[in-house]
């Protein structure tokens, strides 16, 4: 059986809809095994109804900083988020403007020896930064990629002051480098 947390902001409030799993891993002498997916126990734990339409695999070297991504309406994505190889420090920040916790964000370590996955409902901005010297992360999404609905927030955005782990200069696509903050997004590129 699974165990299954919510997760909190930096500030301590409750951020609704946001699951931190922990699979049961089951060791012996050969190595181990674990179910990483199951649709009954996921939507009778966690959402009582989601369908995968798209799984994702990204590989990245040390101080990779993927991010913080989403999509608009009717294209949003809601994410499964695990990495199989390595450690990430996974970030989500709620862009749902009539959360109690818009622009909260909270982190996890995920990592190829904790197990532990993250979900990520739609209606959040994703991102995450590698700390191991290669890491692989896989995540199931609940739609399609789409580029034109695509959007992007800037890492280091001083309005959410997200307290990246710094272990070395971070690696950015150019897109992610470009991406403008919170307070520079337009209304109609947030979430109800």
């Amino acid at each position: 059986m699974i165990k299954v947390d919510n997760l909190y902001s930096s500030s301590s409030e409750l951020i609704q809809g946001l699951k931190l799993i922990h699979p049961k891993v089951f060791y012996d002498q050969r190595g181990y095994f674990l179910e990483s997916w199951n649709q009954k126990i996921f939507n009778t734990k966690i959402y009582s109804s989601i369908d995968f339409l798209q799984d994702n695999h990204s590989f990245s070297s040390q101080g990779t900083l993927r991010g913080l991504h989403y999509q608009l309406p009717p294209h949003e994505q809601g994410k499964l988020v695990r990495c199989i190889r390595g450690e990430i420090f996974d970030v989500a920040i709620d862009l749902r403007r009539s959360s109690n916790t818009f622009a909260k964000w909270a982190s996890v370590y995920l990592s190829a020896d904790n197990f532990k996955q993250l979900f990520i409902p739609a209606g959040f901005a994703h991102g995450f930064l590698t700390l191991s010297d290669e890491a692989e992360v896989l995540y199931k999404a609940t739609n399609y990629w789409n580029k034109d609905a695509e959007r992007s927030i800037i890492w280091n955005d001083p309005h959410l002051k997200i307290d990246w782990p710094r272990n070395r200069e971070f690696q950015l696509s150019s897109k992610d480098a470009l991406a403008p903050s919170l307070k520079d997004i337009c209304e109609d590129d947030l979430f109800d």
